[in-house]
């Protein structure tokens, strides 16, 4: 069949992109949104919008009834998921093709196996595949789970059997914190997935986290399309990914691509997936598989030159794809990097408000997906990113130089970004030399950066500022209105560099 209005179960960026897919391939869509996100980039891009709850995650973006009867009353043909959210819970996938709808992405069967993450362990166990030690058992109780961790020995990390993304995540690193840290994670796996079920594995600490983009097409053949190194995290949560990896060898590359494709095939894969590999001393192991589409993909798209949320749609379809790309040849370096609203003078702490100007500095072959404009509002009730930014260059040095100066002429008013932060980490000398690895945030960013002072440029601008905007002692303001001297010393007073 050929769609002629696509769902989205989704927010934010994503749903732009999507949006942006469905456009070319001649689809209207119908957003299925929470009331926070009302005028949204997305909701104004949108063909038609369905409000499917209020702001909690639970009762809107969550809500398995609310989606598929907001696709219904949409008239849509099919969901797309995007990513996080529902997009790997296979019920809700099941209720969507109950409902009669399509659900793009993989089916039921394959998330249920691949995507909980101890399923998709046993089959990897199955096949032969390189396993770090751990334990995925049933018995959930906290006593066994500390037994276990004895057993594999310490530093320990727990993990969600049902999601990723640094839910559910926890490093144990002895006996006297396991209980209460099993327990933490057992929570936010439940809050997270709706399910506590947790696994452990075994801490590698000089570890590189290295993906693989996997794709399965109509006819059943899986492809992969080559790697990503997404080793700058915080907190379990990718900050830089690019593509491909400057860690793997030819030989490497091989082996760990073979190994994406066997599990995927023999789960019947169709559509886009990522198989995570950690890789550490020269061995990788099989860490887990998302059963859905990835912040980062577009890196692999730069560098190969496909649409993936293209490629999922023709293929949830039942269109054949990548007919001519048998051979897929990698060319150049794309980076990405998640542009935040959040304050990075204070570690990371949200910044949320209405966006002022935002400026995008738009040049060959750079890439900005977001979903917000100026006027727009961050709220705290999702994740704070504004924006992903993009590029591509011939050299993985070149690229980083391109992204150093994309982020600089970046402008964000309104909320503080993360900007100066991932400029720290661009230009920090082992990331330049590509030897991160997990640990790279934790060992040399674990404290908030430091905040720039005011130039002496800057300061003449703060006090012409404050000489030409009338204090409130000397106007007839109301007693609701602020001082706006007041309020331009103190917005000048704090840099704004990078904000």
């Amino acid at each position: 069949m050929k769609f002629k209005r696509i769902a989205i179960a989704n927010r934010g960026e994503v749903a732009v992109r999507i949006i942006r897919a469905c456009e070319e391939l001649g689809i209207e869509t119908v957003l299925l949104h929470s009331e926070a996100d009302v005028g949204t980039r997305a909701y104004r891009l949108a063909d038609k919008k369905i409000c499917i709850g209020p702001a909690p995650t639970a009762e809107s973006y969550l809500n398995i009834e609310a989606n598929v009867n907001g696709a219904l009353a949409g008239g849509a043909e099919a969901i797309h998921p995007g990513f996080g959210f529902l997009s790997e819970n296979s019920h809700f996938a099941r209720k969507v093709i109950e409902a009669g709808l399509v659900f793009i992405g993989p089916s039921p069967e394959a998330t249920e196996t691949l995507g909980d993450k101890v399923s998709c362990k046993n089959l990897a166990k199955k096949l032969g595949l390189p396993l770090v030690p751990g334990y995925e058992g049933e018995d959930q109780s906290v006593e066994k789970l500390i037994s276990e961790a004895e057993a594999i020995g310490y530093p320990v990390i727990v993990k969600a059997a049902a999601g990723g993304g640094g839910r559910g995540m926890k490093i144990l690193k002895n006996f006297s914190e396991a209980r209460e840290l099993i327990e933490s994670a057992q929570r936010e796996a439940l809050s997270a997935f709706g399910s506590s079920k947790v696994f452990l594995e075994r801490y590698l600490d000089r570890a590189k986290h290295i993906e693989f983009q996997i794709f399965g097409d109509a006819t059943g053949k899986v492809v992969h399309l080559f790697d990503r190194e997404c080793s700058v995290q915080r907190r379990h949560q990718k900050i830089i990914e690019e593509a491909l990896s400057p860690s793997l060898t030819v030989d490497l590359r091989k082996r760990m691509g073979e190994c994406a494709v066997a599990i995927t095939q023999a789960a019947h894969y169709r559509g886009a997936g990522t198989v995570e590999f950690l890789l550490q001393d020269g061995q990788f192991y099989l860490m887990e598989v998302n059963t859905r589409l990835q912040v980062e993909h577009p890196v692999t798209e730069e560098v190969l030159g496909v649409d993936l949320v293209k490629a999922q749609i023709l293929t949830a379809q039942g269109d054949p794809v990548f007919i001519d790309r048998a051979v897929f040849q990698p060319r150049g370096h794309s980076i990405e990097c998640r542009l935040y609203a959040e304050n990075p003078y204070l570690g990371g702490v949200p910044s949320t408000g209405m966006l002022g100007r935002v400026h995008f500095p738009e040049g060959p072959r750079r890439r900005f997906e977001y979903g917000f404009e100026s006027g727009d509002e961050i709220t705290p009730y999702y994740d704070p990113m504004i924006s992903k930014v993009i590029v591509w260059d011939e050299t993985r040095s070149r690229a980083i130089q391109k992204m150093i100066r994309v982020l600089k002429d970046t402008t964000v008013f309104g909320v503080h970004t993360n900007i100066p932060y991932l400029i720290e980490i661009l230009s920090h000398p082992e990331f330049i030399q590509g030897k991160m690895t997990t640990r790279f945030i934790e060992t040399y960013f674990a404290q908030p950066i430091a905040e720039p002072s005011l130039t002496d440029a800057e300061k003449f601008f703060v006090e012409e500022a404050q000489r030409r905007v009338p204090r409130a002692g000397t106007q007839n303001l109301t007693s609701s209105s602020a001082s706006i001297g007041d309020e331009v010393s103190a917005v000048w007073m704090k840099s704004w560099r990078g904000v």
